[in-house]
C-alpha cells in the first residue's frame, strides 16, 4: 500500500444480477484509479439465483476484494447503509456505490472521484442522466416513461426544497466518508427512497451533491421506476418541504 493515497471502497450492491455482477467489475477501470488505494466489496442481497457463485469465482481469482451475502433481504436502502457502515469501520476515505445490474456504467467512477479533488463542501457526488439534455437520455434507450417520471419527479423535488439537481434516481454514487461519521445515514429509510432521504438530510446540511453527466444501458436491467417508488417520491418531497420551513420535524433530519 502506498503512503498518502486515499483509501476508496467500491461497493457493488447485487439481487439478481447473475453474470451481470462480473461484467461490473470487469469495467471498473482500475488503470485509470492508480492515484487511490482501491478495495472491493461485492455485497448480496441474498440472491435466489446464481449471483453469488459470480461473486465468489470473482473473489478467487482476484486480490482486494471483499465479499458479503446477507443472509435475508434487507431492502435497498438497508444493504447500502450496511456497506457504508462497512466502510466508516474500515476508515476508508470514499466510497463508490454501484449497481450489479450493469445499468450504470464503472467507468465513471474517477470522474465522480475527481469531484472530491476540488476542496469543496461536497459530500457526495452522482451521476446524472440528464446534466447534458434530453437527446443524450435517447442515445442511453431510457424508456419513455421512465424519463418523463425523471424530469416530474427531479422538477418537483427542486421545486418544493429550491434545489437545482438534474436527476434525483441515479443508481451511482460517491461519498466522502467524512461526512457521515456522524451516522445519522443510519437513521434514513431501509426502502428504495433511500437515495432521496440522503439527499434531502445533505439540503438540510447545507452539504453539496454534485453531478457528473452520465450515459445508462437498458435492456433487461431488472430496475423499474414503480408507481409505487414514484407516489412516495412525490409526497416525501412535500413532508421535506414542510421541513424544511420548520411547520414540522422528524427525528432523523435533526
Amino acid at each position: 500500500m502506498s503512503l498518502g493515497k486515499k483509501k476508496v471502497l467500491i461497493f457493488i450492491i447485487s439481487y439478481k444480477a447473475s453474470f451481470r455482477i462480473l461484467d461490473v467489475y470487469k469495467k471498473i477501470p482500475f488503470k485509470d484509479l492508480g492515484k487511490y488505494n482501491i478495495k472491493i466489496l461485492l455485497s448480496d442481497d441474498n440472491s435466489r439465483d446464481d449471483t453469488i457463485k459470480y461473486a465468489i469465482n470473482i473473489k478467487k481469482k482476484e486480490k482486494n476484494i471483499f465479499l458479503n451475502k446477507n443472509k435475508i433481504n434487507i431492502g435497498y436502502g438497508a444493504h447500502i447503509k450496511k456497506c457504508l457502515k462497512f466502510a466508516l469501520a474500515k476508515k476508508f476515505d470514499y466510497a463508490v456505490m454501484i449497481h450489479g445490474d450493469g445499468q450504470y456504467d464503472p467507468r465513471y467512477i474517477p470522474s465522480l472521484l475527481k469531484k472530491f479533488s476540488n476542496n469543496e463542501n461536497i459530500s457526495a457526488v452522482t451521476g446524472s442522466r440528464i446534466l447534458r439534455g434530453i437527446k443524450k437520455v435517447y442515445q442511453g434507450r431510457m424508456p419513455f416513461y421512465k424519463l418523463i417520471g425523471n424530469i416530474l419527479l427531479t422538477k418537483s423535488f427542486n421545486l418544493l426544497l429550491n434545489t437545482s439537481f438534474t436527476d434525483t434516481h441515479t443508481g451511482l454514487w460517491a461519498y466522502d466518508l467524512k461526512s457521515l461519521k456522524d451516522n445519522k445515514f443510519k437513521l434514513l429509510t431501509d426502502s428504495f427512497n433511500f437515495d432521496q432521504e440522503f439527499r434531502f438530510m445533505n439540503v438540510l446540511k447545507n452539504r453539496t451533491i454534485k453531478e457528473i453527466p452520465i450515459q445508462t444501458k437498458y435492456g433487461d436491467e431488472r430496475s423499474q421506476l414503480h408507481i409505487k417508488y414514484a407516489i412516495k417520491f412525490f409526497l416525501n418531497s412535500i413532508i421535506y418541504f414542510f421541513i424544511k420551513i420548520r411547520l414540522f420535524s422528524l427525528e432523523k433530519f435533526k
